[in-house]
């Protein structure tokens, strides 16, 4: 169980508008071990960050807000979701930046991510509003990431498939580091659901 000593001045941004298009069905409500996809990524959420949750929705909007039950935070519809990732992210900051301190951003395809490492990008932030605290894995750093206020402004003005990497080699900021090798696993297929699957690319 995550600990519950998150600062209240970070929310936890859950991406689960865009199309999918190389799945070939609304992925965000695909099972995985019996969970859709979408409500295991918001019940983490949920767990470090309660009433703080921004759920980020666009295609199949009401199926995908349904299938998370009673969501305790906020749900944004993306006007222009079909654009890219960045759109989606860009809505969702400016929807609570005047609340936020920082957000935590997760990718609801990222199927093997716990409450326990959100909670440790969370606890690891200094506070400070220049550093970001990302996800290490494949010899690269991602998502899930925390994001200060000091990145707002460039998550606002995101577009197309930029969801804010860049923001990781900018000089403005310093970007400290928690590796997390499951955060490598999403789901882009059917496929990528199966065990036989998962094993092949562990």
């Amino acid at each position: 169980m995550a600990s519950t000593e998150t600062p209240g001045d970070i929310f936890a941004i859950v991406l689960a508008a865009g199309t999918a298009s190389r799945f070939g069905a609304t992925k965000q409500l695909a099972e995985f071990d019996g969970v859709p996809l979408v409500r295991r990524a918001m019940e983490t959420a949920n767990a470090v960050c309660p009433t703080r949750t921004v759920l980020v929705v666009g295609h199949e909007w009401r199926a995908v807000t349904a299938c998370c039950g009673p969501v305790p935070g906020f749900i944004v519809y993306s006007e222009d979701y079909t654009a890219g990732i960045g759109n989606s992210l860009a809505s969702a900051v400016k929807a609570i930046r005047h609340a936020a301190n920082a957000v935590v951003v997760l990718l609801a395809d990222q199927v093997l991510i716990t409450a326990e490492h959100v909670q440790a990008l969370c606890s690891t932030w200094s506070g400070a509003d220049d550093e970001i605290v990302a996800t290490a894995y494949a010899g690269a750093a991602g998502a899930p990431a925390l994001f200060p206020r000091g990145c707002f402004d460039g998550l606002m003005a995101l577009s197309g498939d930029n969801g804010g990497r860049h923001l990781l080699s900018d000089d403005r900021y310093r970007v400290r580091t928690i590796a997390c090798e499951a955060a490598a696993i999403d789901v882009d297929t059917p496929a990528d659901l199966t065990p036989t699957s998962r094993s092949a690319r562990n």
